[in-house]
């Protein structure tokens, strides 16, 4: 069976001695490469592990949501990182940095108009639906942060539930790209993750010091936008997404000019009135 992802090229351009990786793995199919990598952490894998999956069967999102992972339609892969000199409390900073990334890799390989919906999921095309979606997860005592990304490359053979809000999922190649060459996608992707997380590495994972805050203000369309944020207690916030802060919060501004910060929930960008 092919994988459709061509092993060997990637390795080529990305993997040690010649590229930033220590490892890089394809299988034609896992439950999940986040449990996977999760698992090979704790069998001492090496700083900046990668694995791909051409689909996964227990593919999950954030909030424990399942991620459709089809065969043959989308880029689904994990990184294992081991950041010793970046705080615990900074770790959560990868998700940023993926979703940077992504937009990047959106635009620059595929040549579609992508923008990032708070945190991390990419919007694609004159709709702005998701196209993509990150989890990233510590690893058990300490030992690092697997940070999964799932990307829709061709249109889903399989029914895809709508997201928070009702958000409808796209593809790529439904949003006109250029390429839907997967190991071109994959590597563009890991290219432009491998070069911001260094520069978020060698900052302590300060975002704002490493450059990454700047770009993820630039790529995130929710950004100016009115939104009503689901919170995980149940309750939620409305109003005007204002910033992003230096710690990857969203600052919501609401009609009475009051602004709260929000660390964790779900964005739903409303129509104006």
């Amino acid at each position: 069976m092919s994988h459709d992802v061509r092993t060997d090229e990637l390795k080529r351009a990305l993997v040690a001695p010649f590229g930033p990786y220590a490892a890089l793995e394809v299988v034609p199919s896992t439950g999940s490469t986040n449990a996977d990598l999760i698992a090979a952490a704790a069998r001492d894998a090496p700083d900046r592990s990668v694995l791909i999956a051409g689909e996964q069967t227990a593919g999950r999102g954030r909030r424990s949501r399942e991620w459709v992972s089809p065969p043959s339609s989308g880029v689904y892969l994990s990184v294992l990182l081991r950041p010793a000199e970046v705080p615990a409390a900074r770790l959560g900073g990868l998700a940023l940095v993926a979703g940077v990334a992504l937009v990047r890799a959106a635009r620059d390989a595929a040549g579609v108009d992508a923008v990032l919906k708070w945190p991390n999921d990419l919007l694609a095309g004159p709709d702005r639906a998701k196209c993509a979606g990150v989890l990233s997860e510590a690893v058990p005592g300490g030992a690092g942060v697997v940070v999964g990304i799932g990307l829709n490359v061709e249109r889903s053979p399989v029914e895809i539930p709508p997201g928070p809000g009702g958000l409808p999922a796209t593809s790529l190649a439904e949003c006109g790209a250029v390429t839907t060459d997967r190991t071109t996608i994959a590597g563009a992707v890991l290219a432009a993750f491998a070069q911001l997380e260094a520069a978020w590495r060698e900052a302590g994972g300060d975002l704002e010091a490493s450059g990454v805050l700047a770009g993820y203000r630039d790529a995130c369309g929710t950004l100016g936008q009115r939104v009503r944020v689901e919170l995980p207690d149940g309750t939620d916030r409305t109003g005007v997404a204002a910033d992003v802060d230096a710690g990857g919060a969203l600052v919501i501004k609401a009609e009475d000019g009051t602004e709260s910060v929000v660390s964790a929930g779900d964005v739903v960008h409303l129509r104006a009135r």
